[in-house]
């Protein structure tokens, strides 16, 4: 824990499903801010739908729920409204919620049980925080919209003006790249086989059977490539991973999860192009990772990428049909691996860049 002294504020920071990226962003945060007094409450990440419902009940013993802090900075599977009520001392304490994802704008596998408790839980925790942070603009409109949308399915009595409310209260601030990440590229790009880096978790939102489908369009192009796959895998996969697996093992240079640290951030300097092919990615530390290392970016028009990725390198979204998505890609790819490139330094996102912004954001509360 960091030094402290008798004046610095008591935080407490609650993360309700301690997944990768949530445990990177409060452990980050912790470490730039070290003249903050915080303290932690933390769930593993299983149990998806006992996490968001019951995390309030899991803590309710805890002693450090019966303590006065300064300030609460939640997550946003954190159910704010139902901790509060539990310990009614904790709403007199300004509270900060942190919107890493929402749960408006999760595409539907077609496995889950339909439920709008965790959206409730989202909205409910949205209107008991003082201040909300989403990581993007895209998470933020994603969640008014699919908010919105909820409210006039509802029978009556819903108050006016809840959505002006919410975003009255809130701002855009994304996790922050590390600045160590940054890295002037001193390897050329290669243009007869770019090496490809797709590197997001093996899940269905991720889309990878639309990367199937573009490796597959460039083949019949002509255009070679070799192909690093990574990211966090879990017991089920979809079968399009060992689909690809298959068709591109002579062009497969890396395959599956990277334990070494060192050695994912080596393999991110040296790739070509960074690939997205999601259909859900609220901020996309992935890409911006290896886009500070100096990969070309190469997403789709949705979601949070328009937001830090040039035109040129974004191709047409196609929802509705993969395959021609794809095939536009691909043409696209085609073209732009022509022409002369550079990285493009996601510099905003910088740690240093955005700390000063998150130290007044609290600030502001305490």
């Amino acid at each position: 824990m960091p030094s402290t002294s008798i004046s610095s504020p008591r935080i407490l920071l609650l993360s309700a499903y301690d997944a990768a990226s949530h445990k990177r962003w409060r452990t980050q945060l912790m470490a730039a801010l070290p003249e903050m007094h915080w303290h932690t409450l933390v769930l593993s990440p299983r149990y998806f739908s006992w996490r968001i419902r019951g995390n309030a009940l899991s803590w309710f013993q805890h002693p450090q729920l019966r303590e006065s802090w300064d300030l609460l900075i939640c997550t946003s599977m954190v159910d704010l409204a139902g901790l509060r009520g539990l310990h009614p001392h904790l709403a007199k304490t300004p509270a900060l919620l942190y919107m890493h994802e929402n749960q408006f704008a999760f595409p539907d596998s077609g496995r889950q049980h339909k439920s709008y408790e965790p959206q409730m839980i989202n909205l409910y925790s949205a209107l008991s925080a003082e201040q909300i942070l989403f990581n993007s603009e895209w998470n933020r409109r994603s969640f008014i919209e699919g908010a919105s949308a909820l409210l006039k399915k509802l029978p009556d009595e819903i108050p006016v003006g809840l959505m002006d409310h919410i975003f009255e209260k809130s701002s855009i601030l994304p996790v922050p790249i590390e600045d160590e990440l940054f890295a002037v590229r001193e390897r050329p790009i290669h243009h007869t086989q770019p090496h490809l880096l797709w590197n997001h978790r093996w899940e269905y939102d991720k889309g990878p059977d639309r990367l199937a489908y573009f490796l597959d369009a460039l083949l019949e192009r002509k255009q070679d490539f070799s192909l690093s796959l990574v990211g966090e895998q879990f017991r089920k996969q979809p079968e399009a991973f060992q689909c690809i697996r298959e068709r591109h093992a002579e062009r497969i240079v890396n395959w599956g999860f990277m334990a070494d640290v060192s050695e994912y951030r080596r393999l991110l300097t040296q790739a070509d192009v960074v690939l997205s092919t999601a259909l859900h990615d609220f901020q996309g530390l992935s890409m911006l990772e290896a886009m500070a290392a100096g990969c070309i970016p190469y997403a789709p028009k949705r979601l949070a990428y328009p937001e830090y990725i040039k035109a040129p390198f974004l191709y047409a979204s196609e929802l509705n049909e993969p395959i021609k998505e794809a095939e536009q890609a691909a043409d696209q790819f085609v073209q732009l691996w022509q022409q002369p490139l550079e990285a493009q330094m996601p510099d905003l996102w910088r740690l240093s860049q955005l700390l000063p912004v998150y130290r007044t954001a609290i600030k502001a509360l305490l």
